[in-house]
């Protein structure tokens, strides 16, 4: 967590722009996994949520979750994935593509753990 003294995370990511550039690379990472799209509900939501929208909401919770100045308008992680019935495996995959990602983009060690906690606090 930031001090005063200390940056935030998200200011540590580079702000907005950095960390809009990471969830794009990441959703359509995500919207074109074939281990995830096995699951035909997963399936059918990617071709029902544009992925303009969905990468915009996407960046606004993290932005919001690293420190930043914006406020996640979207649904709650719950309510919105509930009905997919994501499997432990499909999980896992999903953070496979987290962690591709961010080796893609070198986030450093101490920012990636910090958005691995960030993205894991979304499992239930």
């Amino acid at each position: 967590m930031a001090t005063q003294d200390s940056p935030t995370l998200y200011e540590r990511l580079g702000g907005v722009y950095s960390i809009a550039t990471v969830v794009d690379d990441l959703i359509d990472r995500v919207m074109a996994d074939r281990r995830l799209n096995a699951n035909p509900l997963v399936d059918d939501a990617h071709h029902k949520v544009p992925p303009a929208g969905f990468k915009y909401l996407v960046t606004e919770m993290l932005c919001w979750a690293a420190g930043g100045p914006q406020k996640y308008t979207g649904k709650d992680m719950e309510s919105s994935h509930r009905h997919l019935r994501i499997t432990p495996d499909e999980w896992d995959a999903f953070m496979d593509d987290v962690t591709q990602t961010l080796d893609k983009f070198a986030v450093p060690a101490a920012e990636r753990a910090e958005v691995v906690a960030i993205v894991e606090s979304t499992r239930r």
